[in-house]
This record gives C-alpha cells, sequence and structure tokens, in this order.
C-alpha cells in the first residue's frame, strides 16, 4: 500500500471510529466499580450530546494530482543517498553543508520545537499511569468564637498539621487519554518531518548558491579573456592606422569594447561578493567569512548519478516530500483532536486514594491516632454546558478539515514544483546538445581562421574577430551547464532529498 493509501486509509479509520468503552464496565472487579458502571448507564441518558458534524473533508488521491499509485521504477537513480550533494564533487562544497547543516540557526529553531513536541508526547504518556503527590500542611490559627467550632477551639489560638499522601488513577474507558497521546505523537512527528525539510531546503539552497558562484566564476574567467581579445584587436587595429590600412573610426569601435568589457568583468565580480556573503549566511557565518573562497569551475562540477529525470512520477517518490510527510502527520494528529473532544462528552472516571496525619497540636502530628486514609471512585459527567462542547468540538472538527486541505495543498503544490523541475531539466538536456553543436561549428571556424593567418592567407585580425563566437558560445555553455545542475538540485529537493519517514503508524506507538 502507497502512502496516499495509507493516509486514506488511516483518515477513514480515525474519523469512523467510534469511542466505545462501555463494555469495560460490564465486569466490574469491585463493588465499587459496579456502582459506577450502573451511575454511567443511568447518566448517560442525560449527558450533553455532541450533535452531528458536517461531512469531513477527503484527502485527495494521487492520481487527482497526476501521479502513478503505483511505486517509481527509477527511484533508485533520483535517489542515490541522503547526501547527494557530495556526487557534485567539491570538498568545498560538501564542507559549506555541513556546516550548515550544524550551525545554521534556523535548524536549531526547528529543533527545539521537535523537542517541545516530544515532551508534548511525554506528557500526554504521563496521563496513564498514576498520579501520586505528597503535601504537609502546618497552620497556626485562631478559631472564631461565634461560629460552629466546639467551645475547646472557639476563640482559642490551635496549631494544625496534615500531612497527607494522594494517589490517583483516570480509568481511560473512553479513550481519552489514547486520543491526547495519539495526537501528542502525530505532532511531534510532524515536527521530525518539519527538521529534515528545513535540512533539506538548507543543503539544496547551499549548493545551488555554490553552484551559482561557480557559474559567476566561470563567466568572469570568459569576461576576462574577451576583454585580452578586444585588447589584441585594439593593438591590431592601431597598427593598420598607423600603416594607413584602417581610419580613426575602425579605431573608436574598438576602443569602445573595451569598458563594455570591464563592465561585465566587475559586474561578475560584484555578484560573486553577494553570492559568497549568502555561502557564508547560510552555513552559519558571519557574511565576510567567506570572501577567499574560489569556486570550482561550472565545468568542473561533476553532475548528479541521475543521467536524467524519472519519465513517471509514483506517489511513493512524492511521499517523501519532508513537508508532504509533515502535512500528513497534522491531519492524523488533528483527527485525533476530533476523538478527544468528542470524549469530553462521555464521563470521567478516577480511582483515589489518600493516606496521612492529620492533629489539631503539632506535638501528636506523628502519634498512630492521628492517622486518616480513604479510597474511593470519583465520577464527573457534563450534563448542561451551554454547547461549550459542542463549540469545541465544531471548532475541532474545523481545524482537521484546514489540516486536510493543508496537506491537499501541500500535494498539489509538491507535484507542481516536481513537474517543473523535470520540465526544466529535460529542455536544458536539449538546449545543451544544439548549443554543443553551434560550440562546435565557432571553434571549427575559429580554427579555420587561426590555420589560414598560419598560412599567410588570412590576417590575425580575423582570428580575434572569429574568437568572439567562440567565446560567446562558451559564455552560453557554461550558463547552460549551470542551470543544469541547478535544475537537478532543484528537482532532488522537490521529491525530498531522499529522506524516507520511518515512523511507525499512531495506531503502532503506545
Amino acid at each position: 500500500m502507497n502512502w496516499f493509501n495509507l493516509a486514506r486509509t488511516r483518515l477513514s479509520r480515525l474519523q469512523g471510529s467510534s469511542l466505545s468503552g462501555l463494555a469495560g464496565l460490564a465486569a466490574p472487579a469491585t463493588a465499587a466499580l459496579a456502582l459506577v458502571s450502573a451511575a454511567v448507564v443511568l447518566m448517560l441518558g442525560g449527558c450533553a450530546s455532541p450533535g452531528t458534524l458536517p461531512e469531513a473533508l477527503a484527502l485527495r488521491p494521487a492520481a487527482s494530482v497526476g501521479l502513478d499509485a503505483g511505486p517509481t521504477a527509477d527511484a533508485q537513480t533520483v535517489f542515490p543517498s541522503a547526501m547527494w550533494w557530495r556526487e557534485l564533487g567539491d570538498p568545498a562544497l560538501d564542507a559549506l553543508v555541513e556546516r550548515a547543516l550544524a550551525d545554521q540557526p534556523s535548524l536549531a529553531a526547528a529543533a527545539a520545537r521537535l523537542a517541545r513536541a516530544a515532551a508534548a508526547a511525554d506528557g500526554a504518556q504521563a496521563a496513564f499511569g498514576p498520579q501520586v503527590s505528597l503535601g504537609l500542611d502546618l497552620s497556626r490559627q485562631r478559631y472564631t468564637e461565634n461560629g460552629l467550632y466546639p467551645p475547646m477551639l472557639a476563640g482559642g489560638v490551635h496549631n494544625s498539621g496534615n500531612l497527607q499522601a494522594s494517589a490517583s488513577l483516570e480509568l481511560d474507558f473512553f479513550g481519552r487519554h489514547d486520543a491526547a497521546l495519539q495526537a501528542a505523537l502525530g505532532q511531534r512527528q510532524a515536527a521530525r518531518a518539519d527538521l529534515q525539510a528545513a535540512r533539506v531546503l538548507l543543503a539544496a539552497n547551499v549548493a545551488r548558491s555554490y553552484v551559482a558562484l561557480a557559474r559567476l566564476a566561470s563567466l568572469r574567467d570568459i569576461a576576462e579573456r574577451t576583454l585580452a581579445q578586444r585588447q589584441a584587436m585594439l593593438d591590431l587595429t592601431r597598427e593598420r592606422v598607423q600603416a594607413g590600412l584602417d581610419t580613426v573610426v575602425e579605431q573608436r569601435q574598438a576602443e569602445a569594447g573595451l569598458p563594455d568589457a570591464r563592465v561585465q568583468i566587475e559586474a561578475y565580480a560584484g555578484q560573486m561578493v553577494l553570492a559568497r556573503h549568502q555561502l557564508a549566511v547560510l552555513s552559519g557565518q558571519a557574511p565576510q567569512a567567506q570572501d577567499g573562497l574560489v569556486p570550482t569551475r561550472v565545468s568542473g562540477i561533476a553532475p548528479l548519478r541521475a543521467a536524467h529525470p524519472p519519465e513517471r512520477i509514483g506517489a511513493d517518490l512524492l511521499g517523501r516530500r519532508a513537508d508532504v510527510v509533515a502535512a500528513r502527520w497534522r491531519v492524523e494528529a488533528a483527527v485525533q483532536d476530533v476523538a478527544l473532544a468528542r470524549t469530553q462528552f462521555y464521563p470521567d472516571i478516577n480511582l483515589v486514594g489518600f493516606i496521612g496525619l492529620n492533629t489539631l497540636g503539632l506535638d501528636r502530628l506523628l502519634s498512630t491516632g492521628s492517622r486518616n486514609f480513604g479510597a474511593g471512585p470519583a465520577l464527573r459527567l457534563p450534563l448542561f454546558d451551554g454547547g461549550r462542547l459542542r463549540a469545541n468540538l465544531r471548532g475541532r472538527a474545523a481545524d482537521a478539515d484546514a489540516a486536510v486541505a493543508a496537506y491537499n495543498g501541500a500535494v498539489l503544490d509538491a507535484a507542481r514544483e516536481v513537474a517543473d523541475a523535470a520540465a526544466a531539466w529535460r529542455s536544458l538536456d536539449r538546449q545543451q546538445a544544439e548549443q554543443a553543436q553551434a560550440l562546435a561549428i565557432s571553434e571549427s571556424a575559429y580554427d579555420l581562421a587561426s590555420q589560414r593567418y598560419r598560412a599567410g592567407l588570412g590576417n590575425y585580425l580575423v582570428v580575434l574577430s572569429t574568437e568572439t563566437g567562440v567565446l560567446a558560445q562558451r559564455s552560453q555553455r557554461a550558463d547552460l551547464q549551470a542551470r543544469t545542475l541547478d535544475a537537478q538540485l532543484v528537482l532532488m529537493r522537490a521529491l525530498g532529498g531522499g529522506w524516507r519517514d520511518d515512523a511507525p503508524p499512531l495506531a503502532a506507538v503506545r
């Protein structure tokens, strides 16, 4: 069963579950429990009624968002490992990602939210056990002369003491504690998935920023070569002007190309500074910490092992996205909150007991005659509350609908991001194939011009002019390589970054 069907099955089970606990009252162990059972049967008819809720929203099936219900055949190709960025083959990038995952404040905040959710789950788990407390009260009091106190106390000032241990156990016949625990566990799992989603997003952003920096470095190198080529063209044009072969017009045209090339170099240098600042902050460092970073050129970054995006996206593949998993866990937690709200209409049954010492006068507090103890059941049942419980139930049901809507929206957004990234990747592959031909033609023309110059059949100005086309094609190649790598990284993030949710269903956790 894939993750879509599993989520829908759990939701149907939770929404359709009835709170049946009366069977546990059929054979009480003591006379007190028998009395409680009879009281429950008599009082249930007069308790507050939950009424009828509107039909709940449903989770969208996989086919409604263009996903196949079956498994993705090439899932392992798309997901080589949880540390996929290492396939890019750059130790500097590996160090940046690992430092970001260790020191980024946003991850620390997500980890704190997970710890808070885990503490709430532990608190809900504690409700299943007995609650024991110990209290000591000491007082000195003047008793009124005009009250109900006997003459021996009235008008006098006396010490009193009470040392008492109390214990209580709430009998969860109607699943109140279980629903609260399941809701808390769902929120804990959602926080855990949120933390992983933040890790995947951060790793992808660091890798994308590094690729962008490598692209700028490649383009700056080409711009510097362009500047050298234009300087050579200017020098040659000046020689031709002096020889009377060209005019000042050609010289001015050649001079105009130098400032433009220098502007391009400076623009790339400025963008590289900003990219280094972004990488530093993403990795939890001061903005200037990476000012000396010299990235690998785009051509030196290895592509991810996946040679192409998957032709068919299965629900199992998209189900590895941590944000989608988090939304699913929130649906389950919200439905458990609805179940918890329903239990508020049923009796609250407790077993209570106490034992201790109570005396008037502290000198006899520890004597055996001061002991007191007691035990018995306690039952609380709502009868008339002005609609408060119904309003709470409707609010919880609305929260569950909102969680389902948020989940459906997350699935739609995830499917769109995957489709966009896959389409961009395929388009860039086709563009690279066409651009490779254009570059080969330009380089061939440049080689022929160089051969003619060496053979004395052409001048060097033609060689330099032909090189302009080569440099333009190399710039386009660097840009396409970087965009292809970026599309791969976007698809990796859109498909969850290799993470798998191995948490068991809520019903199996206790």
